[in-house]
């Protein structure tokens, strides 16, 4: 695991200026660092041993030193495809991924990224012609940004590389505010700092005679099989699973798993008897602690088990460290509950396994049953009356079935856009300074949609949230917060090969009226005992909503709120009125709330208090 950067082109202390990129990610690779100039490209790396720990230093070359790579991943079948190029007679030095990626590269092109099986973001630089190919990974695990400044083309793992760029202009991104209010995250490409882009997952780049050119090379498309038995899909499952979490524990140091209270990394490890596991958890009763969830299942499977209770002090405390590794906001507070997490394995291992993208890819989110629960509802009642009921009943109080009315009165499009959705537009332009900038977030949703319009409803939801949600959110707070603590983070759910046996499960096998995730429990039934294997989906419980009704939590984000940098961006009165109904316990706005303080802690942070 590593940190890469790079720009093309000349710049006055050109060192210097690559130092520097290079240096603000010292915490993806603390181990050692590396550098390739000449006059036309500059590449830095920082790299986290992971496997061949005396030649794995970066850059990494070809034969004849034409082509130059600096990786930020894992590549698990390295191996098998180092043994392929020798035949076809390439010489290595090393023992690396790293130079596997390389001469796969020289051999096939862009042919090489399909043949992979791993995470990665990585740059290849042809000395000869001077073109520079970056890839990402087909989920979206690893980082990779990009932009262009006064006809330099830069790189790097994390933003904050590329703001050490001389001539760089830092400006603010209002579209990713208006996409970050209803989403709680920056909707990829788009980044808050204007100009600066991220590269989707499954895609490559070409940068050549001063044009970027951007292809897709993989799409996550389900192909669900009908005539597939519960037994068999449970077998496939199993079988897959195994040999992913077996290929992800490659490593040349020690492996560690995160351990919850949820199936998913309950699953994963089942594979580490023996082995060190992690959780934390806040002091706030079972509901916001699952380390005596955790402690029940460690004891069963039997591994060495490390917990840690994370105070009310140290949560906020840490507010502005999380935001600053960020590099962008993300008002997900689990990410807080990640970085503890991170910085408890840092301190045992170098590498661990998580379970994250399970429910993307095998239907575990509580949602997804919105369609069966919907549907004879749908079926029933003529949609021109469920939007009548639904207009009729949303000025009123609180009542059992209002919810379920406003809900089901509109498609699965018009409502889902991705497991958060904290301000419509109209709420936006209520509490938006600007409300010019507010836009429908269904709207952006529809491009997504349209290309899987033929699937039903279930697997909308799961294609919407793989490309969206799971990128912006649950990978991105990953990476983030495992680097932050200079830590590897694989995830062995976000496989090619079990994506393969997943998108072939029917919806029936995903979400039904027993469970969401359904077959994939079942799998995991085989190796946990029945509470873990059915446990109802909880997340990363924070007591977020408990903290913003403490007084002393409470002043702290009324005085953020009523600060010039709140006047700034936001209709402060609306604001207060959102954080005191919260308060009295009026109406439970904590999401909102701390999506609007999360956003302002990291302005202030990487683009400075606003003077009064």
């Amino acid at each position: 695991m590593c940190g890469v950067c790079g720009f093309t082109g000349q710049v006055i202390d050109r060192d210097q200026v690559l130092e520097s990129m290079t240096e603000v990610i010292t915490h993806r690779g603390p181990d050692s660092k590396g550098f390739y100039t000449d006059d036309y490209m500059s590449m830095g790396f920082r790299r986290l041993s992971i496997i061949d720990l005396d030649e794995g230093q970066q850059p990494i070359y070809n034969e004849d030193k034409s082509l130059v790579l600096t990786f930020n991943g894992e590549i698990y079948n390295y191996r098998e495809l180092r043994e392929e190029l020798i035949e076809k007679g390439h010489q290595f030095y090393t023992h690396t991924d790293s130079e596997v990626l390389i001469h796969g590269f020289e051999e096939w092109k862009e042919e090489l990224l399909p043949r992979l099986r791993g995470m990665f973001g990585f740059a290849i630089f042809n000395t000869k012609d001077h073109s520079l190919f970056i890839a990402r990974d087909f989920f979206g695990i690893k980082p990779m940004h990009y932009t262009q400044v006064d006809g330099h083309f830069l790189y790097a793992s994390e933003i904050k590389s590329i703001l050490q760029f001389p001539g760089f202009q830092k400006k603010f991104n209002y579209r990713a505010l208006d996409n970050y209010l209803s989403f709680q995250y920056a909707v990829p490409p788009e980044t808050f700092f204007d100009g600066v882009y991220c590269l989707l997952p499954g895609h490559y780049l070409w940068y050549r005679d001063g044009k970027v050119e951007i292809t897709r090379y993989f799409e996550a498309q389900f192909h669900p099989n009908e005539a597939l038995t519960e037994e068999e899909a449970i077998d496939q499952i199993e079988k897959v699973f195994e040999n992913s979490v077996n290929a992800h524990k490659i490593s040349d140091v020690e492996v560690g798993c995160f351990l919850s209270s949820g199936v998913d990394s309950s699953y994963v490890s089942t594979y580490f008897a023996d082995q060190k596991t992690f959780t934390v958890g806040f002091d706030f009763g079972e509901k916001y602690n699952e380390i005596s969830w955790a402690k029940r299942l460690s004891d069963k499977i039997g591994v060495d088990h490390h917990t840690k209770v994370i105070t009310s002090e140290e949560f906020w405390d840490s507010i502005k460290k999380v935001q600053y590794h960020m590099d962008q906001p993300l008002a997900d507070p689990s990410c807080i509950a990640l970085y503890f997490v991170s910085k408890l394995a840092s301190e045992y291992v170098k590498v661990v396994l998580s379970g994250e993208g399970a429910d993307e890819l095998f239907g575990g989110y509580t949602i997804y049953n919105e369609p069966r629960v919907f549907h004879l509802y749908q079926k029933l009642i003529p949609g021109c009356v469920r939007r009548g009921l639904a207009k009729l009943v949303k000025p009123m109080p609180f009542f059992r079935g209002r919810s379920f009315i406003i809900r089901g009165s509109r498609p699965t499009e018009e409502k889902f856009i991705g497991n958060a959705f904290m301000y419509s537009e109209e709420d936006k332009r209520a509490l938006l300074k600007d409300p010019s900038i507010a836009t429908r977030p269904q709207d952006l949703c529809q491009a997504y949609y349209q290309r899987v319009k033929d699937y039903d409803d279930v697997t909308k939801m799961q294609y919407l949230d793989i490309n969206l949600w799971m990128v912006g959110d649950i990978l991105l707070k990953a990476d983030r917060m495992s680097m932050a603590n200079s830590l590897e983070l694989r995830v062995p759910f976000l496989d090619k090969e079990v994506f393969k046996v997943a998108s072939t499960l029917p919806t029936r096998l995903r979400v039904n009226k027993k469970n969401t995730k359904y077959a994939m429990r079942q799998a995991a039934l085989r190796h946990l005992p029945p509470e873990t294997a059915q446990k109802e989906k909880l997340g990363f419980p924070v007591p977020t909503r408990v903290w913003l009704r403490d007084p002393k939590y409470y002043e702290i984000v009324k005085k953020m709120f009523r600060s010039p940098t709140a006047e700034k961006f936001f209709n402060t009165d609306v604001l207060v009125g959102f954080l005191d109904d919260h308060f009295s316990g009026k109406w439970d706005n904590s999401r909102k709330v701390w999506t609007i303080y999360v956003f302002l802690v990291w302005y202030e942070i990487y683009f400075g208090k606003v003077e009064e």
